[in-house]
């Protein structure tokens, strides 16, 4: 006959190898997810892979399904800037774009106070009046102060503008395309100096016109892209900058395809001046 004590310690031996059988399924499962993710940033790598490699250029929540010029080299250098200001963006939204207030036929330079050194940029009025205009306006509320470059791409062109630094910010309002004929863009390609707008224009569906915000690239090296992004200004000063941060290149995001710079770029303070 079983005692009672007996009885007891079996029990207490069943529980204990019911406890083990739960722990390695709980294993099993763990190694199958780790798994599934893996093959899943496979599969993202390289749908990002053919993705990149045909070059468009959106912000960043449209370039999740449209394309975009091809990545930076994933080498890690050392950071090249220094650290942002005490501050963080003012997260201002507003409900339309801002009344017309720039004079067209005046000249205006955008100055960026970054942490890797300063960028000058002129801006053409009267080609693009409701960029540089838009511009005027947000740099006055200082909607730009504080905020990352969020994208490196392909060591041509570096994107900022967005408060999030996630590349789906915006401003709360949109503005139209403008100056898409520019001459300069012959071939299908933005050169060196040019300013542009990001946009969310979607050009297999030919959908997404007048879809600016308040991101804008910097192209660095002559670039390969379809003209279908506002080119508003140039770059004067500042392109040693830009190769400094290029240099330092850039990691992939396997999640959301993003190319953030491994350099620390974030615009302390940003001006727009007239004359």
């Amino acid at each position: 006959m079983v005692s009672s004590e007996q009885r007891r310690k079996q029990l207490a031996r069943d529980k204990h190898r019911r406890q083990l059988e739960r722990r390695a399924q709980r294993r099993r499962r763990a190694r199958m997810r780790n798994i599934g993710i893996a093959a899943g940033a496979v599969v993202v790598l390289s749908a990002f892979g053919a993705y990149a490699a045909t070059g468009g250029f959106a912000s960043e929540e449209e370039n999740k399904a449209e394309e975009a010029p091809s990545p930076s080299p994933s080498s890690k250098a050392p950071d090249p800037c220094g650290k942002p200001a005490k501050g963080k963006p003012n997260g201002k939204t507003w409900e339309k774009e801002p009344a017309m207030k720039i004079d067209t036929s005046a000249d205006y330079t955008m100055e960026l106070a970054t942490t890797c050194g300063d960028i000058t940029l002129d801006l053409d009025a009267e080609k693009a009046p409701h960029t540089v205009n838009s511009f005027d306006f947000l740099t006055g509320e200082g909607y730009f102060d504080h905020t990352p470059c969020h994208r490196l791409l392909d060591d041509r062109l570096l994107q900022c503008g967005d408060p999030k630094g996630t590349g789906e910010g915006d401003p709360g309002y949109t503005i139209p395309d403008e100056n898409l004929k520019d001459p300069r863009l012959k071939g299908n390609t933005y050169p060196a100096g040019t300013v542009a707008m990001a946009n969310r224009y979607d050009a297999q569906a030919d959908k997404g016109r007048d879809s600016g915000g308040s991101q804008f690239f910097l192209v660095f090296e002559d670039t390969q892209l379809p003209p279908d992004y506002t080119p508003f200004g140039k770059i004067t000063g500042g392109m040693d900058v830009l190769k400094k941060i290029a240099k330092a290149g850039s990691v992939p995001d396997p999640q959301t395809g993003n190319t953030a710079p491994n350099a620390t770029v974030v615009i302390d303070k940003a001006e727009v001046r007239k004359g």
